[in-house]
This record gives structure tokens, C-alpha cells and sequence, in this order.
């Protein structure tokens, strides 16, 4: 690598890991709430669940066959069969059950409990099945031969005690801890609780967050393309992101370049926001909307002016910074709080790759926090890994660059995907990380170890 030192540009260039602080210091996790099972899912547990009955709460039956006693079929073979006399079935749910004597065996099907006097279950398949053949494929259903609850049944077979039973408390114990607090609920933990007879559980709920992209030139998919026309891809892929991150995502259509139309329609969405993310309009141009409409909020506020018009943010309530970063791309940024309750506002770039990019560097971990994960699950991972590629790596000097790349865990490299345009989206589909340049250097060669942000 080779360095040089970072260039004064006589402005404050805020870096990234200020920029972060500053984010994750204004944004606090959610208060926790009582939700239904299903409605818990991808939430982060705020309390130890421990388990009020044993699992499984009775001994039962792995397989479908008989309950029998081990001494009844000890020394059981296909030409000398142990004979014995069928009591009943036993099937899953059964309430009353069958005491299995000496000589005797219960019918009894997988997950039924076992009945008293029995020792052990040998599998159908060990058996006639009652049929006074040869080995059974399996049990004939009790609807259409309920005759063969009774008989006689041929076990081919002997079984040692408890064979193919599973024994009481085998699962989880009464008392022990199912799942400690900050656990995130995905299926198997869901299914935990409900095996265990919780009905409801206290958790940090998702996020809601809105995501608007703003451009006068942006044109819906699926919507025919005018001269001076793309399409919105910001706000699908920020959307996306943000449900990737464990948020509840809510995508709004791009709002035009009118700074009095984004004021409306972010008092629109406060309502059902939690975070608020805003892609486009935070650079110096004359069209950059958001930084126009929220800036003179921000100094409106602290000029202490009178209060909002009917169709404005709440001017006391709203305190938004615009500043540049000491990083490529996304360097623009605007931060800040809007509305009565202080909703956390992360306005980034408008360019694809800089506004990607900025989410999972900065809004990304703030919904991890809202979540109330722990400081280990807020970012990203990170590894190293040695930069596979034709030629050195550029990078601006004073500047941390964030390359798009494609990680070999098996060989532990990288290599970079595409060139370093912040418009280049197709490459950044086939980027699984992404590789750090520190703000020092300036050139990267082929054979260095870099940090590899991971992205899947």
C-alpha cells in the first residue's frame, strides 16, 4: 500500500466512524410490547423464557408398532415369533390407557403415550402386524380394520427397555431456560414457544421504517421511460434492505424536486415511522430537495421562528445536520431528528451504489439498534482477505473507499466487481462485500490483506 496524507480542504470532513457514533448516540431501542407468536417473528426477546412443563411432557412412542413388556419378546425371531395377545390401540391424544400384562401387547402409534406395564415399542415392521404373515409394511388404518386392534400379533423381534421410546423431560425439563432475552425469534424459536404452551411473549418489536426516494426524474417501474427519465431503484433496493435488517419496510413513490411536497409527505409518513430514510437531494445542487426543505427547518428551528404552517414538519421538533463525509462514495449525508417524537432521519445520496453503500454502513446498523440487538449484531461482519486482481487498486487520498467485491472464504481473497462509479448498480448485484480502503492509501496492489465487509 502506499499512503499519503489527506488533504485539507478547509471544511469539516466528518469520518466515518464520527458519523456513526453520532447516529447510533441519538437512536435508542424500542419499548418492549406483549405480541402474539406470529406476530413476534424476527423480533428480539427482552425476557428469559423458561419452561414451565417437561418436554416431552410423557414418555411416548418414536415409532408406529407395539407396546410391549421386554420379556415377552426376548429371544424373538422370524421362525420362532413371540405370540402375543393385542389389547388395544394407543393412539396419539389417547386419554384412558390400556395396562399391557404379561403375554399382552398395545397397538400404538408415533407420539402416543406409553401405556402402563409397557416397556418398550418394537416398529412395525418387526412384526406381522396381525395378519399371521410375514413382515408388515405397515398398520393397516384403524377406520377401515378396526378388528386388528385386537388378535394376535407376531413380533420378529426382541427390544431392549425403552427402545423407541422417547423418555419424559428428553427435550427441555421443567424449570430450564428455553431462550434468554435478546434472542431473535425465527421458526424453530417460535415453535419452541408454542411447544412449551406460551400463546404470547414480551419482545422489542421491528422497526418501522419509510423509505422515500426524491428526483423529479424518477419514473416508476413497469411505467414507460420520457426523455430525462430512469427508473426509482433506490427506493426498492433501501426498501429491501431495510426488511433484510429485521425492519417492517415501507416503500413510498419518489417524491418530485419540490421542497414543500417532501415537507408534506414526510409529515405524512411520521405516523407509521419509526426511522426515516431519504435517498437523493443532500448534495449542493439546485435541485437537491431534501437538503433545500430540511435545512430550512433545521435553521427556521433554531432561529426560533414561529411555529409550522398546516402543511409543514413540526419546525421545534426537527433538527437536521448536512455534512460531508471523508469516504467514496457517499460522501453527502444529512442526520437528524423530525417530528413530536424525535424520529431518526438518515438522508443519503442519491446515486445507487453511494445511497446502498451508505445503508448498510450507517442506516443499517441503526435498525439493529432499534431492535435492541446487541453491540456484536449491529454492523455488518468483517474479515480479512488478500486482494486477488490484475493491477493496483486506486483510491483518493484522505478518503475511505468501500469497493465493491467477491469474497473466496475458501482461499480467504477478494476480488474487486466492476469499477468504482458510485452509478454502477450491475456490478453491485454481483458484489457479495465490500472491500475497505483506509483513508491513508492511496493504492492497493494485488497480493494485499484488506478488511472485507460481508454482506450476505
Amino acid at each position: 500500500m502506499s499512503s499519503s496524507a489527506p488533504q485539507d480542504t478547509g471544511h469539516r470532513l466528518w469520518s466515518v466512524d464520527e458519523h456513526l457514533a453520532d447516529v447510533l448516540g441519538a437512536v435508542r431501542p424500542l419499548e418492549p410490547i406483549e405480541l402474539q407468536l406470529l406476530d413476534a417473528q424476527g423480533c428480539v426477546l427482552v425476557e428469559d423464557v423458561t419452561v414451565p412443563v417437561a418436554l416431552p411432557p410423557f414418555d411416548n412412542s418414536s415409532m408406529d408398532g407395539y407396546a410391549v413388556r421386554t420379556a415377552d419378546v426376548q429371544g424373538a425371531s422370524e421362525e420362532f415369533p413371540a405370540v402375543l395377545t393385542v389389547i388395544g390401540d394407543v393412539a396419539a391424544g389417547s386419554g384412558e390407557l390400556p395396562t399391557v400384562g404379561p403375554g399382552e401387547a398395545a397397538r400404538i402409534m408415533t407420539g402416543a403415550p406409553l401405556p402402563p406395564g409397557a416397556e418398550a415399542v418394537v416398529p412395525v415392521e418387526w412384526t406381522d402386524g396381525g395378519t399371521g404373515g410375514g413382515a408388515a409394511a405397515g398398520m393397516t388404518p384403524a377406520s377401515s380394520a378396526p378388528e386388528q386392534a385386537g388378535g394376535e400379533v407376531r413380533v420378529h423381534r426382541a427390544a431392549e427397555a425403552r427402545a423407541h421410546v422417547r423418555a419424559r423431560g428428553s427435550d427441555v425439563q421443567a424449570g430450564d431456560l428455553a431462550l434468554a432475552a435478546g434472542t431473535v425469534l425465527g421458526p424453530p424459536q417460535i415453535a419452541l414457544l408454542a411447544a412449551i404452551g406460551r400463546g404470547t411473549v414480551r419482545v422489542r418489536p421491528r422497526p418501522r421504517v419509510v423509505v422515500l426516494s426524491t428526483g423529479s426524474e424518477l419514473v416508476q417501474p413497469g411505467e414507460p421511460l420520457t426523455s430525462g427519465t430512469i427508473y426509482d431503484s433506490n427506493s426498492f433496493a433501501l426498501a429491501a434492505a431495510a426488511r433484510d435488517a429485521g425492519a417492517i419496510a415501507y416503500r413510498v413513490g419518489a417524491v418530485a424536486d419540490d421542497a414543500d411536497t417532501l415537507r408534506s409527505t414526510i409529515e405524512d409518513q411520521l405516523i407509521r415511522a419509526d426511522l426515516l430514510v431519504t435517498t437523493g437531494g443532500v448534495s449542493v445542487g439546485a435541485y437537491d430537495v431534501v437538503k433545500e426543505a430540511l435545512s430550512s427547518v433545521g435553521s427556521a428551528s433554531s432561529a426560533g421562528s414561529e411555529g409550522p404552517g398546516e402543511d409543514d414538519v413540526d419546525v421545534d421538533a426537527t433538527r437536521m445536520d448536512f455534512r460531508k463525509l471523508a469516504m467514496q462514495p457517499g460522501k453527502p449525508q444529512g442526520f437528524g431528528t423530525i417530528g413530536p417524537d424525535h424520529t431518526p432521519l438518515l438522508a443519503l445520496p442519491g446515486n445507487p451504489v453511494s445511497s446502498y453503500v451508505s445503508f448498510e454502513l450507517f442506516v443499517r446498523p441503526a435498525i439493529r439498534t432499534l431492535m435492541g440487538l446487541p453491540e456484536s449484531e449491529v454492523r455488518r461482519p468483517s474479515v480479512r482477505a488478500v486482494l486477488k486482481a490484475d493491477e493496483a487498486l486506486g483510491s483518493p487520498a484522505g478518503r475511505r473507499q468501500f469497493l465493491r467485491g467477491k469474497y473466496d472464504a475458501e482461499s480467504g481473497t477478494v476480488s474487486p466487481v466492476g469499477g468504482s462509479g458510485s452509478h454502477l448498480i450491475a456490478a453491485l448485484a454481483h458484489a457479495d462485500s465490500l472491500m475497505v480502503v483506509p483513508e491513508e492509501v492511496t493504492s492497493v496492489e494485488p497480493g494485499t490483506e484488506l478488511e472485507v465487509v460481508l454482506l450476505g
